[in-house]
């Protein structure tokens, strides 16, 4: 449609202008513009799309939608949020089974009686040997104050020696820093593992 137009202006323009024949030296250069411009003149072709028609929001309708939304906060409002279970505080349903219990063997009267005096006799050899223990390192100190007023009687620099810590009692070795000093950002590999974490959604 486009070219057929401009095909037909451009043969008036021609029409015109080829009986007079006379094409000054001022106006030759604007005429034969023109009529370039007029054939090359195109045009798009018309596109058969319609505007996309409003659709009529109904004014009570939108109300309810929004009330219905409204209610559906106000009953998210009154259910308490569900907190994530902590596992380790759950105990398995596998050990809460009454049958897996397992009995307290009977004992028999002179067997319980036996374990008894058993228990009596442990008490008093522990009771024994805590008192020995104890009195044994009494003996001791007042042992080591006797020689320390004994040595300070006798000369001061000796007791004074006397007193400063021995380190030989407590013998004490350090390792100083090796060749090759760690990796700053080495990350060790934690090996080969399925991971069975399991994961929450609120």
């Amino acid at each position: 449609m486009a070219t057929t137009i401009s095909r037909c202006i451009g043969r008036i323009l021609s029409r015109q202008t080829a009986p007079t024949g006379i094409v000054s030296a001022d106006n030759g250069g604007v005429l034969s513009s023109c009529i370039t411009a007029v054939k090359t003149l195109k045009t798009s072709a018309p596109l058969s799309a319609e505007p996309k028609k409003k659709k009529k929001v109904d004014p009570r309708r939108e109300q309810m939608v929004r009330e219905r939304m409204k209610k559906k906060l106000k009953k998210l409002e009154r259910v308490p949020p569900e907190f994530i279970p902590i596992e380790d505080f759950i105990t398995p349903t596998k050990c809460l089974d009454e049958t897996r219990v397992r009995a307290a063997p009977r004992l028999s009267f002179d067997e319980s009686e036996s374990r008894a005096l058993l228990l009596k006799e442990w008490c008093r050899y522990k009771n024994e040997q805590h008192l020995a223990e104890m009195q044994a390192i009494e003996l001791a100190l007042e042992a080591q104050k006797e020689a320390l007023e004994e040595l300070k009687a006798e000369s001061e620099e000796l007791y004074q020696a006397a007193l400063k810590p021995d380190p030989l009692l407590f013998p004490f070795s350090h390792e100083g820093p090796s060749y090759t000093p760690p990796k700053i950002k080495y990350e060790a590999p934690d090996g080969k593992y399925n991971d069975v974490t399991k994961v929450y959604t609120q």
